[in-house]
């Protein structure tokens, strides 16, 4: 019978003693009383499942981790099934009590026709939430208010208690791994390798100044990014040295990760807090070293842009490192590109950035790794070495041994086949060339080199909020001015008051095609072929009170353009990104445009 199959007390075991539960029961069988699907938020969000399970005694709230979901998928788990319980913790949200389940077996998908027994709530505040779902006398979880539902995330798993320390005579901990760490876990350690490590880089604000440092860390079951400020930094950056294992324990503030700065596989990254403990572990062995999933040169091809992928081959050329500076925070940034071959036959282009850029020095026929590499499909496919990318000089690992054998014995005499028809350092395709936004977007032009082209678009938004700045009035100046209060403006690369300030625009456009959209910024001379008026004349409309202004944004809103653009590669906040502007606009010919047309379908039908 089923019934004798669960395992009757567990539940209030696991919540009283996890560990002594852990020794008692180590592969619980509880039935399955409630199933819900939970669709994952945002283009990166996955789907997850909350589940309730019985042990006849009690009942209890659980999450499935993402890792799970096959198993939702795959067995067929539904209300009444009986499983067994293979990987799991038992945590606190919220002051309820919360099964998360990593992995588990379904004994029984089609399960028992009733619910067993009459479980109670193990916590009492789930007596409200009992109602009839699916069946006489099944339980069910009412939905829940959006700021009292439990976050989707990863979820932790049991592991064995260690000895914390270097020291010895500490007492035990459990160590996390880190696939288990969450904001649902409050005390933790993790034993973890430190697989990167970041400069200090420092921010001023009108708020205030500070400064940070990031460092990636890794153990056998997943990577995680830590990030310190501030005092912690002081505290913390001498002692972090990459390749080094360390102890680092509560109290540290769990977040979502900014993927836009994190490119590791996981929902989340810590940041240490004043309490967090950092120490080096003695064993340095058991803790693996960086780890790849290679994807080869060839197969490159099949990868869709913007994903990350780790790559190793052999270095075939390195350009001299190039040196420019941030507009927008006038900080200087280097870079430098590479030419990596494999035995697949197939060469790429690789850039590298920063402090890899200067300090590259690896000799030509060294075999290169590097993890997290995003693909572009510049010219066809290209990579790029994120900032939390890291890159290894002829790796003591079988696939570097591998690949240098097979140079060795008449690799380096083979005609490599290209991605790309470009050669190392240049830039591909006509200059000025008229392209769709799509084609912009594809051929990641302006990657590599300033790269000008014509777009044929419609304006679809203007922003409205920012469109100007005061700037100076003297001839050729141009920068912009600050209000001294007194009814003057100052501009300090002059070294002059003035009375008035010359505003000047700096326009947020977007356009858009028959293929996509892409926001352009249009200078004072551009923006006043567009508008219509120049920058002061629509500030002395807002300063009036009435609502003229919006008349003339109105106006030129869906209207048809031919916009000459330049494509440049510009770095802001550490992160590369490519900034269009536009050089000259002149309004759409229809005439002349049908005439090409006409044409193109004529030379089509001959």
């Amino acid at each position: 019978m089923a019934e004798q199959a669960i395992t009757q007390g567990f539940v209030e075991a696991v919540f009283a003693d996890k560990d002594r539960a852990a020794a008692t029961f180590p592969l619980p069988v509880l039935q399955c009383l409630h199933v819900k699907h939970i669709e994952g938020k945002g283009g990166n969000g996955s789907d997850r499942y909350r589940i309730v399970l019985s042990d006849i005694r009690h009942f209890v709230q659980c999450m499935l981790g993402t890792q799970a979901n096959p198993i939702i998928r795959d067995t067929g788990l539904q209300r009444g099934s009986i499983v067994r319980l293979r990987q799991y913790t038992a945590s606190n949200y919220k002051g309820k009590n919360i099964l998360v389940i990593l992995d588990l077996d379904v004994l029984s998908a089609l399960g028992a026709p009733e619910k067993i027994g009459d479980p109670k709530p193990i916590d009492p505040s789930d007596k409200q939430s009992a109602t009839t779902m699916g069946g006489q006398s099944f339980y069910g979880i009412k939905n829940e208010p959006e700021e009292t539902k439990m976050p989707v995330a990863r979820q932790p798993v049991s592991r064995p208690p260690a000895a914390f320390g270097g020291g010895g005579g500490g007492a035990p901990v459990t160590i996390y791994p880190i696939e288990a760490v969450s904001p649902f876990a409050n005390k933790w350690t993790i034993k973890a390798r430190v697989t990167s490590k970041s400069d200090i880089r420092r921010w001023h604000k009108p708020s205030g100044e500070g400064k940070l440092f990031s460092f990636n860390l890794l153990d056998e079951t997943g990577e995680i990014r830590a990030t310190a400020f501030n005092n912690e930094v002081d505290k913390f950056y001498d002692l972090i040295q990459e390749g080094q294992v360390y102890y680092i324990s509560t109290p540290c503030r769990v977040s979502m990760a900014k993927k836009q700065f994190n490119n590791l596989p996981n929902d989340y990254e810590i940041t240490l807090e004043s309490g967090t403990v950092i120490e080096k572990a003695e064993d340095q062995s058991s803790v693996p070293q960086v780890r790849y999933n290679f994807c080869n040169l060839q197969d490159l091809q099949a990868v869709e842009k913007d994903a990350t992928v780790d790559v190793i081959g052999i270095l075939k050329e390195a350009s001299a490192a190039e040196e420019f500076q941030s507009k927008t925070t006038g900080k200087p940034y280097s870079k430098r590109e590479l030419k990596l071959v494999d035995d697949t036959g197939y060469s790429v282009r690789v850039t590298v950035w920063g402090r890899t850029a200067t300090e590259f020095d690896a000799a030509p026929e060294s075999v290169l790794a590097l993890k997290g590499t995003r693909v572009s499909d510049f010219g066809g496919r290209s990579l790029s070495l994120l900032s939390s990318g890291t890159m290894a000089v002829d790796p003591d690992i079988p696939e570097a041994h591998k690949l240098k054998g097979w140079y060795e014995a008449g690799g380096r005499n083979m005609n490599f086949a290209t991605h790309n028809s470009t050669s190392l350092g240049t830039a591909t395709g006509r200059n000025d060339s008229v392209k769709t936004v799509r084609q912009v977007n594809d051929e990641m032009v302006g990657v590599n080199n300033p790269e000008y082209f014509t777009l044929k678009g419609t304006i679809l938004r203007i922003r409205q909020d920012s469109y100007s700045y005061p700037a100076c009035p003297a001839e050729g100046c141009n920068k912009k001015v600050t209000d001294m209060g007194d009814g003057t403006w100052r501009c300090e690369k002059c070294d002059a008051s003035y009375p008035n300030a010359q505003h000047r625009y700096i326009l947020a456009i977007s356009v858009t095609d028959h293929t996509g959209t892409i926001p352009v910024t249009c200078f004072d001379d551009t923006a006043r072929v567009i508008l219509g008026h120049s920058a002061n004349e629509i500030k002395e409309m807002q300063e009036r009170g009435d609502e003229s202004h919006l008349a003339v944004f109105g106006a030129a809103m869906f209207t048809k353009w031919v916009f000459r653009c330049r494509a440049k590669l510009e770095t802001y906040n550490d992160e590369p990104k490519i900034r269009y502007q536009v050089m000259s606009v002149t309004p759409f010919d229809w005439v002349s445009e049908a005439n090409k047309l006409a044409e193109a379908i004529k030379q089509m039908s001959v």
